[in-house]
């Protein structure tokens, strides 16, 4: 994994690009994608070759930084946040191919960004001679507009008797993106509908997936453990930094008007001098650093895990996704709580607050975190029952 120095050059680069995406954010949410400005800023700092193989000049970063690099950035915007952190991790995902597939991708460009959709699919599988041939879409494709390369799932693989989910490397050039991400948050994740018209895809960029899933994939860089820890774990942490980071920044922005803004139909000088705005906010900043807590607690756990290489225990990978949900959840109750004490104003669209209440709105309600699935997980597992009998994402 990347050194210390690397850690701590990492997370001081994404705390002046988050300067940047807060500059962008309005022009972000409006347009449904990032601006070429916000892309670029977290490109050229390297910030898109977190888990980019060291051998093709990534990074080969630890689950710490990962975390920590899309708090930074959610502070500025949660938008340009999540889809460095989907990009980051379809590179995690592209690593675990063949060195061909691998050399396709990275070979003279080591900032190639590669989107990950794990939807479940219903594409078209024909199997041919060298590969197969798919016909399909995928949809909430988060980063498609920013990325060179698609990891999507098909329902098979190329051998006859592979009728298990397998991951392909698709060109997003070869793709078309259709225009559905019409939605009330989040809108600058741009996560559009990617579609396959019988695509020839090569065997060497075919791979099953459940391996990855378990960590057990043997690839090209196997000297780093990194590639075989806890991907559900990892991929949880990508997704709640951005979400840590808005709700730090909303906490802030509430905390430094505190004393300029008034209390409507009151006879206090300022909210800060408001009882029920100290409750307000004394609550917020406790389920924010709660959040933090328990986002930390996954982090040490996946690296830890990692760098030991031994690949959590089902009730530990269990548990991760509780808690992801448990940090997502306490992230969107504090900025509720926040925007009350803060009041009306925050709703205005030049303000802030609005966006961030409406991307956590919708970012915590992933299906990742959402509709009751990771409860269900966890309690399987704590039964000692297959939590995979309720979903693969273990």
């Amino acid at each position: 994994m990347e050194s210390d120095l690397d850690h701590e050059a990492l997370i001081a680069k994404s705390t002046e690009v988050a300067k940047i995406l807060a500059e962008e954010a309005h022009a972000a949410d409006e347009q449904r994608r990032l601006t070429d400005r916000a892309v670029s800023a977290i490109t050229e700092a390297g910030l898109m070759r977190l888990y980019t193989p060291q051998h093709y000049g990534g990074y080969g970063a630890r689950p710490s930084t990962l975390f920590e690099v899309c708090v930074e950035l959610g502070r500025g915007c949660c938008s340009a946040s999540w889809v460095a952190s989907v990009l980051n991790m379809g590179n995690y995902m592209a690593a675990q191919f063949p060195e061909r597939a691998q050399d396709e991708v990275w070979s003279g460009n080591p900032d190639a960004r590669s989107a990950l959709v794990i939807v479940a699919s219903r594409a078209n599988v024909e199997r041919v001679d060298g590969g197969v041939v798919v016909s399909g879409e995928w949809s909430f494709a988060s980063g498609c507009l920013h990325a060179e390369w698609i990891a999507a799932l098909i329902p098979k693989g190329v051998d006859p008797d592979d009728d298990t989910t397998n991951l392909v490397l698709m060109r997003a050039d070869e793709l078309k993106v259709r225009d559905t991400w019409h939605i009330a948050g989040m809108r600058g994740t741009g996560s559009n509908t990617v579609a396959a018209e019988r695509l020839f895809i090569p065997r060497h960029r075919v791979t099953p997936y459940a391996p990855i899933v378990m960590g057990k994939v043997r690839s090209a860089h196997a000297a780093n453990p990194l590639y075989r820890s806890s991907y559900s774990g990892l991929l949880s942490l990508g997704l709640l930094g951005p979400q840590l980071g808005a709700a730090e920044a909303a906490l802030r922005h509430v905390r430094e008007q505190a004393h300029e803004r008034r209390v409507a139909s009151s006879t206090f000088k300022s909210q800060a001098q408001s009882p029920a705005f100290q409750t307000d906010l004394a609550e917020a900043a406790l389920m924010v650093d709660g959040a933090r807590l328990h986002a930390l607690r996954i982090v040490d756990a996946v690296e830890q895990h990692a760098q030991a290489d031994v690949m959590p225990d089902e009730l530990t990978r269990s548990r991760f996704r509780m808690e992801s949900t448990r940090v997502a959840r306490m992230c969107r109750e504090a900025v509720d709580r926040l925007i009350t004490a803060y009041g009306t104003a925050a709703f205005m669209e030049t303000n802030p607050l609005q966006l961030i209440w409406r991307d956590l709105h919708v970012a915590s309600r992933h299906a990742g975190f959402g509709m009751g699935i990771p409860q269900l997980v966890y309690g399987r597992a704590l039964v000692g029952l297959d939590p995979r009998e309720i979903s693969y994402l273990v």
